[in-house]
């Protein structure tokens, strides 16, 4: 079977579940591969990660000459890996970073591009939520090697054995994809809850909290979710930018999303509405996110969470 190449999420010391969700799908289209752009003393520990779930082979490149520069460098190499293999498809986590990379390698390998799928079927078919959610569009790539990214929490990770033979790659990087060079970071702050875009479990608050997030933080912490808000919460500056779920902010596809005070206008609707399961609290029993949800609570989210969270954290201990 032909190869299917998925780039490794590796974050802080770990393989990130949306790795784990792409080789779930490789294993429709072929048989997976990962490509794993990092320190080479990481290697092992991303090869016993992605060999539980399919990975046949990890093609290791050191990043020593990559990590300093934007994304050009990381088109490169995975050009050079895919080059002269009979590969399926090319498969990314769905982030900003890493649909320019997708971008300029498909410009590279003169290939099709399809972003934001949320289900990839074995004969490369995409699904994708288009025009701010209102319809599903299905695509395919008909030119060259398909190069997909995935949004995460798309596919339920499925284990299996793969074999996790590792190939070091030595990769020449051009002059020119050094030319945007990153001369300083910022940490993000450590929350102990998941990332927004990976969570499985997004608990989010909307106006209705009044810049009371103290239950909607609660009901994260119980559940072991990432905490998002609203625009009119972050317009009133309750939350910053980086918690907002919406059109003009993070796209999201958890199982659970649980809204809470929030009206459920198109805009925030965009950024949440191909969740599993959605449910939401609010006071107003016509409020548009009603409308969408598979459960629903009229009442006042300063009561209702938390008894939901004392029950939780009672079934739980």
């Amino acid at each position: 079977m032909s190869e299917v190449l998925v780039l490794v999420d590796f974050v802080n010391g770990a393989v990130k579940k949306p790795t784990f969700e792409l080789l779930t799908i490789a294993k429709r289209i072929g048989t997976p591969s990962a490509v794993f752009i990092g320190a080479a003393d990481q290697v092992g520990t991303v090869a016993e990660a992605v060999k539980a779930y399919g990975a046949e082979k990890v093609y290791a490149i050191d990043d020593t000459e990559i990590k300093g520069y934007l994304v050009a460098p990381k088109a490169e190499a995975l050009q050079q890996v895919a080059s002269g293999k009979d590969v399926a498809a090319i498969l990314l986590p769905s982030s900003g970073e890493n649909k320019e990379i997708a971008a300029r390698l498909a410009i590279k390998l003169g290939s099709g591009l399809i972003t934001d799928a949320v289900d990839v079927d074995a004969d490369g078919t995409t699904t994708q939520s288009v025009f701010a959610g209102g319809f599903t569009a299905t695509a395919k790539v008909t030119t060259g090697t398909p190069i997909i990214t995935v949004k995460p929490n798309s596919a339920a990770p499925e284990q299996s054995a793969g074999a996790g033979e590792v190939e070091t790659v030595a990769v020449t990087i051009s002059d020119a994809a050094k030319t945007a060079q990153i001369v300083a970071t910022q940490p993000r702050q450590a929350t102990g809850r998941p990332e927004l875009t990976e969570a499985a479990i997004v608990v989010s608050g909307g106006r209705g909290t009044g810049g009371n997030f103290e239950p909607v933080e609660g009901l994260a912490d119980a559940l072991g979710a990432a905490v998002g808000a609203s625009r009119a919460a972050v317009d009133s500056g309750w939350k910053p930018h980086s918690f907002q779920v919406g059109q003009t902010g993070k796209v999201v596809s958890p199982q659970l999303y649980v809204a809470n005070g929030i009206s459920g206008a198109i805009q925030h609707r965009a950024g949440m509405q191909t969740s599993k399961t959605i449910v939401a609290v609010n006071k107003d029993e016509e409020a548009p996110i009603f409308e969408l949800v598979d459960f629903g609570v009229v009442g006042d989210l300063h009561t209702v969470l938390p008894a939901l969270t004392a029950e939780i954290q009672k079934r739980k201990g």
